[in-house]
């Protein structure tokens, strides 16, 4: 999946900031991974050393994450694609007429 560029991370009781997501975060996740974290004005955050680290945002601390317009086209397709990845095909079932016949005549 391709990198979500400018996604905005609403945090619970703070500010918002911008980043960049590796991926979706699922419902299995506790964090969600990010990078290159900056301030909705641009700048690097006090609490940040390098904004291009790798961060992991505790998602109890994120109350949701806005995917911006152009970003969502890609991640709609790669998702779509990983679906359809996913999806196996159920083998046709064969009927066996001689288990039948014999079940019908028992």
């Amino acid at each position: 999946m391709p990198l979500i560029r400018d996604a905005v991370i609403h945090i619970i009781n703070d500010q918002p900031l911008i980043a960049d997501l590796f991926a979706l975060p699922d419902a299995r996740d506790a964090c969600l991974v990010c990078t290159n974290l900056r301030t909705m004005a641009g700048r690097r955050p006090g609490f940040v050393d390098r904004s291009d680290a790798v961060f992991l945002w505790p998602l109890q601390q994120v109350r949701f994450v806005e995917i911006p317009p152009e970003s969502a086209g890609e991640v709609v397709t790669a998702l779509r694609a990983e679906r359809e990845e996913s999806e196996v095909a159920e083998p046709e079932l064969e009927i066996d007429e001689d288990l039948l016949r014999r079940i019908r005549d028992s």
